[in-house]
C-alpha cells in the first residue's frame, strides 16, 4: 500500500493531513478535526476560505468566458488594469498567473528600457533576505541564502546589496545598473521591514542615478500590510510594482504595474497562456473592489493592533525576544530554534488545532484572513499560547 503523497514529486515535507473543507478563518480536515488557519495559503486568501465573493464572481464568469486567448481583449481583463491603475497611479497593467511569473516580468521590462534607455544597462540590484520567487532567475535575483549554488550555473546579471544599508546600494550601482528590486518588507526572511528613512533615501538614489526602482508587492500589496499598496506606507512611489497572492484571494493571479514612460515592450517581447485570462481577471477584480475600501482597510489595520498587542503580551508572558511586522504580516521572536517544534504542538492541539508559518528557526510568521474576527483572533492568541506552554513550559 502505497504512502500519503507517494505519488507526488517531493517539494516539501507535509505534515499527514488531508484537508477536505474551509470556511473564513477556519479548515477541517478528513477526519473533522477543525483548525485555525494563520497561514492561509501564505497571505494569499484575503478574505478567508471559500468567501461567497470569490465563488459568486468565479460561477457568473465561468458561464460567460472562460479564457480567449491572451491575443484577444476581454472585459475582465480591461476592468481590472483600470481599476489597478485608478489604485495605484502607474498607467500600466500586465496580469500573469503568480508572483514570479510578475517578478520576471519587471526583469524583463527593466532589461527591455536599460537596452533602450541606458546603453544596455541590464543588472538588477536585490538585496540579502529578499525573496521574488522560485524560477531560475528570480531566484537568481533573491538573497535566500543558499539558493546561488542550488541549480548552478545561475542566470547572471544580479547584485546583492544590505537591506537598510544605502551605502552599500551606491556601491552597487553602476554604468550597467538598470534597476533596483526591493520587498520593503522581506516576508521570508523573517518579516523585516525596510527603514523609512532608507526607502525615502533609496527612491532619491534610484532617481539621481536614472535607474528603475521596483517594488515587489507580491505578499504585501492588496491590504496585507493595512493600506492597499505597502509603499504607502513610505510615501514613495515605485517606477515598477508587481503584486500576486492576495490579488486574487485564493485564485492564480499575479500582476506587473509599471509608469507609461516605462512601457517598452514590443509586441511579441512579452506574454503567458494564462496572462488576462476573464476568469481569474473577474475574481480579482471583485477582491480588488472589496479590500481596497477604507473602511475595510480601517478593519485591516484595527486586527494588527489586537494582533500586535496580543504577541506582545504573549512576548511578555513567555520571555520571547519581540514581535514585529506590518498590518496582518507579522512575526514573532523565539528565544530558541524550535518554531518548527511550535509549529507541530500548535497543529496537534485538541479539540482544534491552529496553523502557523516558521519561515525561519526561531520565528514564527502570521498571516491570517484580513477579514478575521476579533473572536478568531482571541482564540488564536490563546492557541498560541497553549504551544508555546506545550515546547517551552
Amino acid at each position: 500500500m502505497s504512502g500519503l503523497g507517494d505519488d507526488l514529486i517531493t517539494i516539501t515535507q507535509r505534515p499527514d493531513i488531508v484537508f477536505a473543507e474551509g470556511q473564513g478563518s477556519w479548515l477541517t480536515d478528513e477526519a473533522g478535526k477543525r483548525y485555525l488557519d494563520l497561514v492561509q495559503g501564505w497571505a494569499v486568501n484575503s478574505l478567508g476560505h471559500c468567501p461567497a465573493l470569490v465563488t459568486e464572481a468565479l460561477l457568473r464568469q465561468s458561464r460567460r468566458l472562460v479564457n480567449p486567448s491572451p491575443a484577444y481583449f476581454n472585459r475582465p481583463l480591461l476592468d481590472l488594469a483600470a481599476r489597478l491603475v485608478e489604485l495605484s497611479g502607474l498607467e500600466r497593467v500586465f496580469l500573469a498567473s503568480s508572483g514570479a511569473e510578475a517578478n520576471e516580468g519587471a526583469v524583463k521590462l527593466a532589461r527591455r528600457w536599460g537596452r533602450q534607455a541606458k546603453g544596455g544597462a541590464h543588472e538588477i540590484v536585490g538585496f540579502d533576505g529578499g525573496f521574488h520567487g522560485r524560477t531560475l532567475a528570480m531566484m537568481s535575483a533573491s538573497g535566500k541564502p543558499g539558493w546561488g549554488e542550488l541549480y548552478a550555473p545561475m542566470p547572471a546579471g544580479f547584485v546583492k546589496a544590505r537591506f537598510n544599508d544605502i551605502a552599500s546600494v551606491e556601491r552597487a550601482l553602476s554604468p550597467r545598473t538598470a534597476a533596483v528590486m526591493i520587498e520593503l518588507v522581506q516576508g521570508e526572511a523573517g518579516v523585516n521591514l525596510a527603514d523609512r528613512g532608507f526607502v525615502r533615501e533609496l527612491r532619491a538614489l534610484t532617481a539621481e542615478r536614472g535607474v528603475l526602482l521596483v517594488v515587489d508587492e507580491v505578499q504585501t500589496g492588496i491590504g496585507r500590510c493595512g493600506h492597499t499598496f505597502a509603499h504607502q506606507l513610505y510615501d514613495v512611489e515605485p517606477d515598477v510594482m508587481t503584486l500576486a497572492k492576495g490579488l486574487g484571494g485564493g485564485a492564480p493571479l499575479a500582476a506587473l504595474l509599471c509608469r507609461e514612460r516605462f512601457n517598452c515592450f514590443l509586441p511579441g517581447d512579452q506574454g503567458g497562456t494564462f496572462c488576462g485570462n476573464p476568469l481569474m481577471a473577474a475574481v480579482g477584480l471583485a477582491v480588488v473592489d472589496e479590500v481596497c475600501r477604507d473602511g475595510f482597510l480601517a478593519g485591516v489595520r484595527q486586527r494588527a493592533e489586537q494582533l500586535s498587542a496580543g504577541l506582545q503580551a504573549v512576548t511578555r508572558d513567555h520571555g520571547l525576544l519581540g514581535e514585529r511586522g506590518a498590518g496582518l504580516l507579522r512575526a514573532l521572536v523565539l528565544p530558541s530554534d524550535n518554531a518548527a517544534d511550535v509549529v507541530a504542538a500548535a497543529q496537534a492541539l485538541e479539540p482544534a488545532g491552529l496553523l502557523l508559518n516558521a519561515p525561519r528557526p526561531n520565528l514564527l510568521r502570521f498571516m491570517p484572513a484580513l477579514n478575521i474576527g476579533d473572536r478568531d483572533m482571541d482564540m488564536a492568541l490563546c492557541l498560541l499560547r497553549q504551544a508555546l506552554r506545550t515546547v517551552l513550559g
